[in-house]
């Protein structure tokens, strides 16, 4: 079996396809993530990073090539097949939060956990331990606009890790909080990773925060050019 969570192999993506107004986002993208490791994913924008953890993500599909998630091929699977496997396997963190402002930071935790079947009350409890592990266990009850951004930010960390997924996508996860901010919830997120010993793919413009990470990956006009190991915090 593959020792990799997420292997991506040739990957080509693009749009408009075979009209004159064809835009090619990705070019024979390959990349490997093994278990437990954190990869930085560092490309300035348009370069094809968010397409790139879409496809690995399983949200959207590439016209060539191939996606494996824990040694399984998810090429051809049929959309239930996938929404499966990205519900069980993926969590997803965005620049922008995307919490459900009419739910409570707790409720916004257990939904997705709902989703997979999960028994409420086990629901509840784990969320509840989710956002204590985030140091934000007392704002369980408050909506997001209630709560700070780098508060909002905690509950999509932990809304990502519900369904306790083996990888983690994250697209700019620090980029819209102000630098000081940022550090304190970066310096959450890796504890999060580390201690669950998820792998993790995530894009990021901030080389300080890459650096931090097991490896770095640089992506520029579809391509993926430079894998550099770097430190470890």
């Amino acid at each position: 079996m593959s020792s990799a969570t997420l292997d991506l192999r040739g990957i080509e993506k693009a749009y408009n396809k075979g009209k004159p107004a064809e835009v090619v986002v990705l070019r024979a993208a390959s990349l490997s993530v093994a278990r437990g490791e954190i990869v930085a994913l560092v490309a300035p924008s348009g370069a094809g990073k968010s397409t790139l953890l879409h496809i690995a993500g399983l949200l959207d599909t590439p016209d060539a090539g191939s996606v494996s998630l824990n040694g399984t091929d998810m090429t051809g699977l049929s959309d239930r097949q996938r929404t499966r496997a990205r519900r069980e396997d993926v969590g997803f963190i965005y620049q922008f939060h995307h919490l459900l402002p009419e739910f409570t930071a707790l409720e916004n935790i257990v939904l997705p956990q709902l989703a997979n079947a999960v028994p409420e009350a086990e629901a509840r409890n784990h969320a509840q331990d989710l956002l204590a592990r985030v140091g934000i266990s007392k704002r369980a009850a408050h909506r997001p606009a209630e709560l700070s951004g780098g508060e909002q930010q905690r509950v999509a960390f932990c809304r990502a890790l519900a369904n306790k997924p083996r990888l983690l996508l994250a697209d700019e996860p620090t980029g819209n909080l102000d630098p000081d901010t940022s550090d304190q919830v970066f310096d959450i997120l890796m504890e999060l990773v580390r201690d669950t010993g998820l792998s993790a793919l995530i894009a990021t413009h901030n080389l300080a925060l890459a650096d931090r990470m097991d490896r770095t990956v640089r992506m520029d006009a579809g391509q993926l050019l430079v894998q550099s190991v770097t430190g470890k915090t």
